[in-house]
């Protein structure tokens, strides 16, 4: 029984830090480190939109204040029960829209995706999911 004590905690340790946001200065850091093929960074709607994607999740990039940014989350796949990572995630322009393609893997699964899907947005801020 004694041994059970550590793991319990080991994964109550590792289910609380999966569950935090990054601090504002690893979202920068993230967000400026994004490569092109994860980042859409122009109009839609006749409006500006930055979009970024970093850990399977969508984000809408936005300037707090003159020097700092930070974003907001827009997309994500759903929950899923067990560990998961992320195999798969997608970003391109199409005909006037965004698509957003995102898959989540569970540890030791073969193919993909435990949890996933695509999305559209004319405009960066509505989202819509494609069957």
């Amino acid at each position: 029984m004694a041994a059970v004590r550590p793991l319990v905690v080991w994964l109550f340790a590792v289910l609380a830090l999966g569950a935090c946001d990054e601090p504002p200065d690893e979202t920068e850091a993230a967000i400026r480190s994004a490569p092109p093929e994860r980042t859409f960074k122009g109009a839609l709607a006749g409006k500006p939109v930055h979009l970024v994607l970093h850990d399977c999740k969508l984000y809408a990039v936005n300037a707090q204040g003159r020097r700092k940014i930070g974003w907001a989350k827009l997309v994500e796949p759903d929950p899923y029960p067990f560990f998961t990572y992320c195999e798969r995630q997608k970003l391109w322009e199409e005909k006037g829209t965004v698509r957003v393609t995102l898959g989540r893997i569970a540890f030791g699964a073969g193919g993909c995706c435990a949890t996933g899907g695509t999305w559209r947005s004319s405009d960066g801020r509505e989202w819509i999911r494609e069957p």
